[in-house]
């Protein structure tokens, strides 16, 4: 492989210019999950779909908020990367912990121009990718999924299971508990 030639189209070139600064000094100086509605206008401001109760951490890195779809009742935990050149789609109600990457974007190994794939990544409602978990690109996560702490998840995990390991392996199935709500 040489890659003494290598291209990549960067789209978007001046807006991710402009993100990366507001991202690393603006976004981070709004702490604090009181002033989330901020955090999250800046987002809307550079494209992402976001409600404004949903809970993005100042800590979090995101490479382009205009490739960013999050639910009601979302939280993308503190020190997340997320890796978003392709598309990246939470649900609702959906938790990304602290720690945690998605990536959308790899190479092409195969290829001896070694040129980028972009996949997008889907997370379906009530899901949780737990602490220090990588999600690959193309990854579809299923509803009330749970991604074990450090897992790393480069296949599509079904709904309501729970996996964990490097690479992970299917666990055990998810059975919510059934809670006695006081009703007022």
């Amino acid at each position: 492989m040489d890659l003494s030639e290598y291209k990549e189209e960067k789209p978007h070139f001046v807006k991710r210019i402009i993100w990366t600064f507001i991202n690393a000094t603006l976004f981070r100086c709004i702490p604090g999950s009181q002033l989330r509605i901020l955090r999250n206008l800046i987002l809307r401001a550079f494209g992402a779909k976001i409600p404004l109760g949903s809970l993005v951490y100042s800590s979090c890195k995101i490479w382009g908020p205009w490739n960013l779809e999050i639910g009601k009742s979302s939280c993308i935990g503190p020190n997340t990367e997320i890796y978003n050149r392709a598309l990246v789609k939470l649900g609702d109600n959906v938790v990304i912990s602290q720690g945690s990457y998605i990536c959308t974007a790899s190479h092409d190994i195969m290829d001896e121009n070694h040129s980028v794939i972009l996949k997008p990544v889907y997370i379906e409602n009530r899901a949780w990718v737990a602490a220090q978990a990588y999600v690959a690109p193309g990854v579809h996560i299923g509803e009330g999924a749970v991604i074990g702490a450090r897992a790393a998840v480069f296949k599509d995990v079904e709904s309501w299971t729970v996996v964990g390991g490097n690479p992970a392996k299917f666990l055990k199935q998810r059975i919510l508990k059934e809670t006695n709500k006081k009703r007022m």
